[in-house]
Parts: C-alpha cells; structure tokens; sequence
C-alpha cells in the first residue's frame, strides 16, 4: 500500500502508475480536487488497483494528518511513502522575497516532514516500509535561476540521511531521488519562465539544457518513476540513506 503525495501530474503521477503496475494499492493526494479525481479514476481503470485520493495542502499538518488516518482507515496500513511537492518558482537571491523563502520552505521542507511524521510510527510498528523523497538535482548541483530550490531541497536531502540512519534498525529504507530535466509541465512552465525575462523562444531554453546532457535528450516521466518503484521494492533491501540523481548524467560530481 503507498501514499503518493502530489500525484495528479506530473512526476508524481508517473510514481503512482509505476507503483499501480506493480500490484501496489494507492492513496493519492494533491491540492487540485478535479485534476487529483481524474487521475486516481484513470490509474484504477488502467491498473485495477484499489485507489484512495483525497484533496489535500501538503504544507497543512492537519490535513496531512487527516490523509494519513483516512488511509489507514480504508487500507488498514501504509508500507510505501512518496514525499513530493511542486517545486517553487524561478527566482535569483536579489529578486526573491522574504515571505517567497518562507513559502519555499513550507512547501518542500515541511511538507515532507508533515507526511513522514505520519508514516513512520506506523511503520515502526510493522516493522517495514518503503520512504522516498523526490527533490531535484539541485540538490547536488546548483541550477541557475532556483536559488529557493537550491537552498530548501539540500534541506530535505540532509534530512533523508538522518532519518534513513535513525529508522534503519526498524528496517525501514529512506532515499531521494533527484530529477534532472524531465519532459513534463513543470519544466515547460520553467522553459517559459526564463525565455521570457532572456528574450528567446522556450525551445531555445529547452535546447541549451540538452546541450548540458550527456544523453543530449529530456527524461521521460516513466523513466524516473521506475527508479522509484525499484527504491520502494524488496529487491532494494540494502539501499537506504542515498540521494539518487535519475538527469541523464547532468551532474558533473562524482558522489
């Protein structure tokens, strides 16, 4: 059984179809209830898997509470979690407000520790589970533009190693993946976003990250959720505490 937070579109969509393929019951949560509707009814038909959504603000502990107890309620316990939030706007240090840092941190950081603060006491109890984090290569390579993705995400990745060190002996694995530049709304609303204040066309955007990629080519949704769906299974039973970077070889460093 998995909770996939922020799984209308997107990234997180791809996660819940992966996780779906596998047999996994889902419990699906984003802030736009029609969007979040369609999708858990188009996954359920697909995949005949049981799927729970709920319209819920990820950065409300409450409402995360509430999700969280809804879905023990209906499944009886949770063994994976996607911790997953959009990511915030592009912006540089000089033009970025303070109130736009405190939304950055409420998103991405709080967010994560909102959900995981729910799961991990159930599984404790159970002895088992399955806690992935979806960032951002950001997090091993500062991207131009995102400096509030730059600073919050490294958050979240510092806080993965600790947890996956203290919840380890409850046999519980925790990892982040980190996504490069992948084919989906999010990186053309960011392609759009800097062709505007560079004045060039969004495709000029999108070809001067390719440059920058080993493969020369945008990841695939699918693909960056098959890594994931591997990080949540058994046969991942001695991989905790990593931050995986799924960018087509974008990164330069050696860690």
């Amino acid at each position: 059984m998995a909770v996939v937070a922020a799984s209308s579109r997107g990234l997180g969509r791809a996660v819940a179809e992966a996780l779906a393929a596998e047999g996994a019951s889902l419990a699906l949560c984003a802030r736009n209830e029609n969007t979040l509707a369609a999708t858990a009814d188009q996954i359920q038909q697909r995949w005949g898997v049981p799927v729970f959504h709920r319209a819920t603000d990820l950065t409300d502990a409450e409402a995360v509470k509430s999700f969280v107890g809804a879905t023990v309620d209906r499944f009886g316990a949770v063994h994976i979690g996607v911790a997953n939030a959009g990511g915030p706007p592009s912006t540089s240090f000089a033009e970025t407000k303070l109130d736009e840092w405190r939304m950055a941190f409420e998103l991405n950081f709080m967010s994560t520790v909102h959900l995981v603060r729910e799961l991990l006491p159930r599984m404790q109890r159970q002895k088992w589970g399955r806690i992935v984090t979806i960032t951002s290569v950001t997090v091993k390579q500062p991207v131009d533009g995102l400096i509030l993705s730059n600073a919050v995400r490294a958050g979240v990745a510092g806080l993965v190693k600790s947890l996956a060190n203290e919840y380890a002996r409850d046999n519980i694995l925790i990892n982040n993946v980190c996504p490069g530049y992948t084919a989906t709304d999010r990186l053309t609303d960011l392609a759009a976003t800097l062709a505007a204040a560079q004045g060039v066309s969004p495709d000029e955007i999108v070809a001067r990250w390719q440059q920058h990629i080993p493969l020369g080519r945008l990841g695939r949704p699918e693909e960056f959720a098959a890594v994931v769906a591997f990080l949540c299974s058994e046969k991942a039973g001695y991989v905790t505490g990593t931050s995986t970077a799924i960018d087509g070889g974008l990164v330069k460093g050696i860690v």
